[in-house]
């Protein structure tokens, strides 16, 4: 029995082993599949990540505007995010520096925009309504002017008149 014994402790110990490979070689073929399955993040989204306030409304514009030359500075910036060299996160305003010191000059839409009675009313639609209120007011000014006018030339008229009388 002690030779069985051994034959069987030496097949055991085979079959061990050959599951031990097994083993092994599932998880490596696991761990290429897990990095093949890993989704590969596009440039343009690993940058759109980083971006902050306004940072996305600046791309946007940039890459209607300038396709080709958008294309490679958010390949290049997502190289540096990827190495380490760029870890803080870019809003608009360092995005638009960035396309300018390249001599991408990225058009912006801009309001302004003010508080008037509570609430935020543009710049345009203030001086409209002031255009208006000055208008309104100047026609008012000047209907009030006119009617002071006739209302002094009048008065005065018949002051005159009436001097004149007391005089005479």
């Amino acid at each position: 029995m002690s030779e069985e014994d051994k034959e069987l402790e030496l097949l055991k110990a085979k079959r061990m082993l050959e599951m031990q490979k097994n083993i092994s070689q599932r998880q490596k073929i696991e761990e290429v599949k897990t990095e093949t399955k890993k989704p590969q993040i596009s440039p343009r989204d690993l940058v759109v990540k980083q971006l902050g306030y306004r940072g996305v409304e600046v791309l946007q514009n940039a890459e209607s505007q300038f396709p080709e030359e958008s294309k490679v500075v958010i390949e290049k910036l997502a190289e540096l995010i990827r190495g380490g060299e760029v870890s803080e996160i870019i809003d608009g305003g360092k995005l638009l520096t960035l396309f300018r010191s390249l001599g991408i000059r990225v058009r912006m839409q801009t309001t302004i925009s003010v508080e008037q009675d509570g609430k935020l009313v543009s710049w345009s639609d203030k001086l409209k309504g002031d255009i208006k209120t000055g208008s309104e007011k100047s026609s008012e000014s000047t209907t009030e002017s006119s009617t002071e006018s006739i209302e002094s030339s009048g008065s005065s008229n018949s002051e005159n008149t009436f001097s004149s009388t007391t005089e005479n």
